[in-house]
């Protein structure tokens, strides 16, 4: 890369051919939520309730927590069709049911990895482990930024907690400043963000013009692409003193958008979250994740799904709306989904307090999608009766990534980055555009 382009390293950029999508909002639903109580209704699960299932159906799958012969635990909701295309969905998802005819439903993605930590790097970065650059990261390097104003890459989290943490939103060998910028949930979104006393706009300005040149020398002498993250890092904050504030600020929404999406504007949610990324991507932001931590079902699975379809479900399915009402769904991809799924069979365990639960399950679950390139009321792929194996068209999580890159304009066998000897890409040596869910 030409040195002058290293000191603007976010500066707009073409993708390898004319993508759909312009951004993407990743809703990640951390902890895995259940397909069986959400979007996969298998009614022969609740004839085989309290029996295991055959030998044959299992073959040699290990479980974090169960055995392999666990009985089998019925779907705890009932199922309805919707729209024109006649989706099935849960009553747990009543709001998503009225936009079901814009989203596509994936109900045929596995992957490769059973415990969270690693099944979230997985998803977000092509990789298990840390220290890949993760999907928001490509996009940027890919991309560039829209805006000066805010970061091009900001990340949200609701709920209790991340197994993969910091991981899920890091630039890894790519340069830092492609790193998620994360947004804190109370009080000012970024630490610091206010000046302190005695130091005004006149006298930041001029100390970062004066530090700016001398981190321009450093960079024309060293090269390194880490004194141009420097100096963007200082640019930008000194540009969200004024945009975040006013980003933050939902007073400016009407009474209508806020009860669209069940928002309070002074009480963090993920109803909050939703509202500010439709703003965020307004403001040229390029990419959103928000993470909703709580899913993991490991007892009481109907609580679980009932209590988290409570919070998401209605800002979810406003989301969609929203964008669609303002033109902005066209370009802009919606992605819902968790890291695994959950098995047919029960988990119970006195010891350790459960009792009605499900455990990790990667051979097969749910994710949707919506806007962006992608098919409005369709859905693809298909699970056995028993909602075990992916049976009609399975989608791998590299797929799944491929796919996002696609919308976005790029190859993703092209969007590589050399590092310690040998170009790296998102999806690994794997994957493939799932070509039949594309608009």
């Amino acid at each position: 890369m030409p040195l002058a382009q290293e000191a603007t390293p976010l500066a707009p950029r073409q993708p390898h051919f004319a993508g759909k999508a312009k951004r993407v909002i990743h809703l990640f639903m951390a902890g895995a939520p259940s397909q069986l109580e959400l979007f996969d209704n298998k009614p022969e699960l609740a004839k085989l309730e309290g029996k295991p299932l055959p030998p044959s159906v299992i073959g040699g799958q290990r479980y974090a927590f169960i055995r392999p012969d666990a009985a089998v635990l019925g779907p705890r909701f009932k199922f309805g069709k919707h729209g024109q295309s006649g989706a099935e969905l849960s009553e747990m998802l009543p709001h998503l049911s009225k936009v079901v005819d814009d989203i596509c439903l994936v109900r045929s993605v596995h992957t490769d990895q059973f415990n969270h930590a690693p099944a979230q790097i997985f998803f977000n970065t092509g990789f298990s482990q840390p220290g890949r650059p993760c999907i928001g990261s490509w996009a940027l390097y890919g991309l560039g930024a829209e805006t000066q104003n805010l970061p091009a890459f900001v990340v949200m989290s609701t709920g209790s907690g991340l197994s993969g943490g910091a991981a899920l939103w890091s630039s890894g060998f790519l340069p830092t400043v492609y790193t998620g910028v994360r947004f804190r949930n109370q009080g000012p979104p970024i630490l610091n963000v206010n000046s302190p006393a005695g130091v005004d706009s006149k006298l930041q300005r001029d100390t970062l013009d004066v530090v700016g040149a001398l981190n321009r020398r450093r960079l024309a002498n060293d090269g390194d692409p880490e004194i141009a993250t420097r100096i963007a890092s200082y640019e930008m904050a000194f540009q969200l003193q004024s945009s975040a504030p006013e980003l933050m600020n939902l007073k400016s929404e009407s009474k209508e958008t806020l009860e669209l999406y069940g928002c309070d504007p002074d009480k963090p949610s993920f109803a909050r979250a939703c509202l500010l990324a439709r703003r965020m991507i307004e403001r040229g932001v390029r990419f959103v994740n928000i993470y909703h931590e709580g899913w993991d079902a490991h007892s009481d699975v109907a609580g679980n799904v009932k209590s988290n379809a409570a919070t998401t479900d209605k800002a979810s399915a406003a989301l969609v709306a929203d964008l669609k009402r303002l033109g902005l769904l066209d370009d802009t991809l919606v992605v819902w989904g968790g890291e695994f799924g959950r098995t047919p069979m029960v988990e119970s365990n006195a010891a350790l307090g459960r009792s009605q639960g499900r455990d990790h399950h990667p051979q097969a679950y749910t994710i949707w999608m919506a806007g962006g390139g992608i098919k409005r009321g369709f859905s693809y792929g298909a699970t056995d009766d028993l909602g075990f194996h992916v049976v009609e068209n399975p989608v791998h999580v590299h797929d799944i990534q491929a796919t996002i890159l696609h919308c976005l304009g790029f190859d993703h066998e092209k969007l590589t980055y050399h590092h310690a000897g040998r170009d790296f890409r998102l999806t690994d040596v794997h994957g493939k555009v799932v070509k039949d869910i594309l608009a």
